[in-house]
């Protein structure tokens, strides 16, 4: 994998602040709604033992984020530059 995917809905308000996170940060990603794409609900269902959590963040690295709160995620994104 060489882009970061965040799965996500539409409706999660952390989805949507996680998204909103990686505007500002100006990192490029693919947002999949797992309400429109069944085998990415399924991926994420895998990932997180059962849970549909969201938002689910893969990156190249192999390291993964499940609903970060916003000092992780934004030392996540640091740690990208």
């Amino acid at each position: 994998m060489d882009k970061i995917k965040i799965y996500g809905t539409t409706w999660c308000g952390t989805s949507r602040r996680v998204v909103r996170t990686f505007d500002e940060y100006q990192i490029d990603y693919d947002f999949i709604n797992i309400d429109q794409d069944p085998e990415a609900e399924k991926l994420v269902i895998e990932t997180n033992k059962g849970f549909r959590s969201v938002p689910t963040i893969f990156f190249p690295d192999g390291s993964i984020l499940v609903e970060p709160r916003n000092q992780a995620l934004i030392d996540k994104l640091e740690s990208l530059s």
